[in-house]
């Protein structure tokens, strides 16, 4: 069974057709599908996707909208980890390649988040761009060893303390593009133990759908190419991915979303 360990199945890109993208998602053998919040304004159709679906979500404040963010947010995003018992916070993390965002709030944002992570015993689902090392000097800070970093995009080096802090590193449609040597390189050599899949859906769509609309659906298609690159068998990854996410996301052992 595919899982997708981080699909924004709540998007208004998908408001027309998204009993369409389900379907096709499960006819594309994938049978779980993690839905992470972006903003305390979407946490209600987040959460409607559990309802709707069954979906596995997350519940957090992206960096990339810290200007949105309040403090009444978190008191609301504290209150829903204890009634609503996601299985991770997120997506959350630190931005510095989106131009005028504010470090200083992101940091202070992303602390909160943490803490509310550690006192819920959570995983965090984490957005990394450009911020690699500061996101590891906060997981250390504040004790968080278990995650995804979301369409890993660092060194080996980085990878691997990533790796030893507990955490899994996401690869989705950018391994299918020729150009994305960084990408390839990294999920061809890195542990096999240390690897989910994703889509981001509706964002980063692959090569054969690039500037269109992403979807979950082509994950197994994702899978495909992975596995060609590390040169295993397609069930081999689709089974070692699917118990890394298991193993990460504890939270996905239960029936099967879609």
């Amino acid at each position: 069974m595919l899982i997708d360990t981080h699909c924004h199945l709540d998007a208004p890109e998908f408001d027309a057709d998204r009993d369409e993208v389900v379907s096709r998602a499960e006819s594309a053998g994938v049978g779980q599908i993690v839905v992470p919040a972006i903003t305390e304004a979407t946490f209600d159709a987040t959460l409607s996707m559990r309802e709707r679906y069954g979906c596995p979500v997350a519940l957090g404040l992206h960096p990339i909208y810290e200007r949105a963010h309040r403090h009444a947010h978190l008191l609301r995003l504290r209150t829903l980890l204890e009634a609503q018992r996601p299985i991770a916070v997120g997506e959350i993390g630190l931005d510095f390649f989106v131009e005028g965002l504010d470090a200083t709030r992101q940091t202070e944002l992303f602390a909160e988040q943490l803490k509310l992570a550690r006192d819920f015993d959570l995983p965090v689902l984490l957005h990394v761009r450009k911020s690699q090392d500061q996101v590891l000097k906060q997981l250390r800070r504040f004790g968080v060893t278990k995650g995804i970093a979301h369409a890993f995009n660092g060194s080996p080096q980085q990878a691997d303390a990533y790796i030893r802090q507990g955490f899994k590193l996401g690869f989705g449609g950018t391994l299918t593009f020729e150009r994305a040597l960084n990408i390839r390189r990294l999920a061809c050599d890195l542990p096999l133990e240390a690897i989910v899949l994703e889509t981001d859906a509706p964002d980063i769509p692959p090569e054969w759908a690039y500037r269109q609309r992403n979807e979950p659906a082509y994950l197994g298609r994702i899978a495909e190419q992975l596995a060609m690159l590390r040169g295993i068998s397609v069930d081999k990854l689709v089974l070692a991915t699917g118990d890394n996410a298991r193993q990460v996301l504890p939270g996905l052992a239960g029936p099967a979303v879609v």
